[in-house]
């Protein structure tokens, strides 16, 4: 997992942070047939459980844009007319429509504890409206979906701590994982995985007022990914700034002592 410690913000906040993209950055990544990613996406592709459109809404142009933009960056041939797009690339997409507002479309495999079939349709405010602190994004919702509907494109990254080694948490699939049950701060975290999304708008172009949304879920067992002292430091700082409804909303309650006790040990320990 490529994942920069530099995209947690201390202190945490609900926020869009986009951030523009030049033309011309990658944004799509090749999966890996055979990979653990790789064999999550193929068993929900095969059940006919990834793709949602709403009645009457064309998804080509959407297509075509990711055809081309794989192309541009090098990526032609991860996927050709007869290409799945589940398994050509990490990421998950969706369209959002600036016309409309809404959501019509979605290629979901491998979502984070959200239902992709009841998301279709709906507008980012309803989408984000279960969010914990979400007054930053509600009350950016409406200038963001004109932005990214305009053209441009644009790069986010959220992230958490999870006890799931798994890639794909479906609500209606997957139960949630239990937290390890021990009280001792190393075991805990050693069981834990640091689970990130890079998130990036795709304009769609051809006289539609669209962007492809782009999710790759990148999964790391959290001991591999901190590294560092400075890691260590910056994952602790935003966690312990989180409000009580965010960690009650990301589920981190009964983790977040341990993680805090762990990291400060990580952070004591001096490594560049």
């Amino acid at each position: 997992m490529r994942f920069d410690f530099a995209h947690i913000a201390v202190p945490f906040r609900m926020q869009p942070g986009l951030h523009r993209l030049a033309a011309g950055t990658p944004q799509l990544t090749p999966l890996a047939p055979g990979s653990p990613l790789y064999t999550e996406k193929q068993r929900v592709f095969a059940a006919g459980a990834s793709r949602f459109c709403e009645p009457g809404f064309d998804p080509t142009p959407a297509i075509k844009s990711i055809a081309a933009h794989a192309t541009t960056t090098g990526l032609g041939g991860q996927f050709g007319p007869e290409a799945a797009l589940e398994l050509a690339f990490e990421e998950d997409l969706a369209v959002l429509d600036a016309a409309s507002g809404t959501v019509p479309w979605l290629c979901v495999c491998v979502p984070s504890h959200w239902a992709p079939e009841d998301k279709l349709g709906q507008s980012l405010a309803a989408i984000h409206g279960p969010v914990a602190d979400n007054a930053a994004l509600l009350a950016a919702t409406r200038g963001l979906t004109q932005l990214v509907g305009s053209g441009g494109h644009w790069e986010r990254f959220v992230w958490t701590v999870t006890p799931a080694s798994r890639y794909d948490q479906h609500p209606h699939r997957q139960a949630r994982t239990p937290w390890p049950a021990t009280a001792d701060a190393e075991t805990f975290a050693q069981q834990c995985y640091l689970r990130a999304e890079r998130q990036t708008f795709l304009p769609v172009g051809q006289g539609t007022q669209q962007a492809v949304f782009t999710i790759r879920v990148m999964l790391q067992p959290l001991a591999q990914a901190v590294q560092t002292s400075p890691q260590a430091a910056r994952l602790h700082d935003a966690l312990a700034s989180m409000s009580d409804a965010v960690v009650a909303y990301k589920n981190l309650a009964p983790a977040r002592p341990l993680l805090l006790r762990w990291l400060a040990t990580r952070m004591a320990s001096g490594r560049p």
